[in-house]
């Protein structure tokens, strides 16, 4: 046997035999073992070229896993709107090594709220105080009242209608074609809810506020409607010479229970108001959120935003940031919402505890424009209940 295998390595040494023929010419247990040795030696010429790799896959998977962990998405507005002002401050203020405010463009409040509650990877949105409303009415959604939540009530958001000169009062454009932004907008649903309200039926358009300002221009349209905290950068920069204005818009008993008065100013608009204050309405910004159930990975992580923004909100009142964070009010309710649990529980444990820092709602004075809002509605029901006296 050991001549034959001598001489079977000399053939193989010389060329005459293949490796296959070599395997044929061995007893299968002999085969076996050439395997096994073969195997054996591979292994360990590739384990150490392994390890490594198997420690950049463990080190991506721990990357992927902090990275979703730690981020939240923010829906807001169209470019150049305060939401998304206000939701680019969020991701500058409160960016950190264990938080991410990730803003998504949107296409306002009215569109927010279904994104909320129905797109995938929307953790929170910019939303208004009738939103609620606007769910209730729509069919296909069920339990809006259940699955909608809100952070907290945010600042207002004013009613805008640019018009011609030839226009002096806001009544005069019943019937005429008037832009409400884009379908789905806040100013499609709160801009039409407000004109409902006042009694004025218009042709209603629906493009995007720049098309609408140029066809302004062009005469195609009578106004141009915006409902967005002021200052709004596209109205601030419409240069239409003297041509435009802001109307005043009155404030009428239909609106007490959904809407606030507000004011224009020539500061807020230079362009389109001379010097002079105007009326208008409002309608309160809200921060929203999915109910997610408290265990669930998606509630820890707006937990953890809302930690960080009520604890740093000191940070938003600094001039670089909008002036809209100067009417915000953290503890203020908005009647018909429930606040997200992490949110009320932090403010719970806010009010039992003293505290030095202005940004915490149990030291902070309210706010001016919510105070007003309160005590002008409070008027206005009492207006209404009274009767004319008889002498009058």
């Amino acid at each position: 046997m050991k001549k034959t295998l001598v001489f079977v390595a000399a053939l193989v040494a010389i060329g005459s035999f293949t490796p296959v023929e070599i395997a044929l010419s061995q007893s299968p247990t002999q085969v076996q073992r050439t395997a096994g040795r073969s195997a054996d030696r591979l292994e360990a010429v590739r384990a150490p070229s392994r390890r490594p790799q198997d420690a950049r896959v463990r080190a991506q998977s721990t990357l992927r896993a902090g990275i979703n962990a730690n981020t939240v998405t923010v829906v807001a507005g169209t470019p150049g709107g305060t939401y998304y002002r206000a939701a680019s401050d969020l991701a500058f203020v409160l960016d950190s090594e264990h938080l991410r405010v990730l803003p998504l463009l949107g296409k306002g409040a009215g569109q927010n709220a279904y994104d909320i509650r129905f797109l995938k990877g929307v953790d929170l949105g910019f939303v208004r105080m009738d939103t609620l409303e606007q769910l209730r009415g729509d069919q296909r959604v069920i339990d809006a009242d259940r699955n909608i939540t809100y952070v907290a009530r945010l600042f207002n958001d004013e009613l805008h209608v640019i018009a011609g000169r030839d226009i002096a009062d806001v009544r005069q454009l019943a019937g005429k074609r008037v832009s409400f932004d884009v379908e789905g907008s806040g100013t499609d649903y709160t801009g039409r809810s407000m004109f409902k309200g006042l009694g004025i039926d218009v042709h209603v358009v629906n493009v995007d506020q720049p098309t609408a300002l140029d066809r302004l221009k062009r005469g195609d349209l009578a106004a141009v409607v915006s409902v967005a905290a002021k200052p709004v950068a596209v109205l601030s920069d419409f240069d239409g010479g003297d041509r435009f204005r802001l109307l005043p818009v009155p404030y009428v008993p239909a609106l007490v229970d959904r809407y606030f008065p507000a004011t224009l100013t020539h500061q807020d608009y230079p362009k389109l108001l001379s010097d002079s204050t105007i009326d208008t309405l409002a309608v309160g910004t809200v921060l929203g959120a999915y109910n997610w159930p408290e265990k669930s990975e998606r509630y820890k992580r707006i937990a953890r935003f809302v930690d960080a923004f009520f604890s740093r909100f000191d940070e938003f009142l600094v001039p670089s940031r909008h002036p809209k964070w100067h009417e915000v009010n953290l503890a203020a309710e908005v009647p018909g919402w429930t606040r997200f649990q992490a949110a009320q529980e932090w403010l719970d444990r806010d009010a039992g505890e003293p505290t030095t820092t202005s940004a915490l709602p149990s030291q902070r004075k309210p706010s001016r424009e919510t105070d007003r809002d309160r005590l002008w509605k409070e008027y206005l029901r009492w207006q209404s209940t009274q009767t004319p006296s008889a002498t009058e």
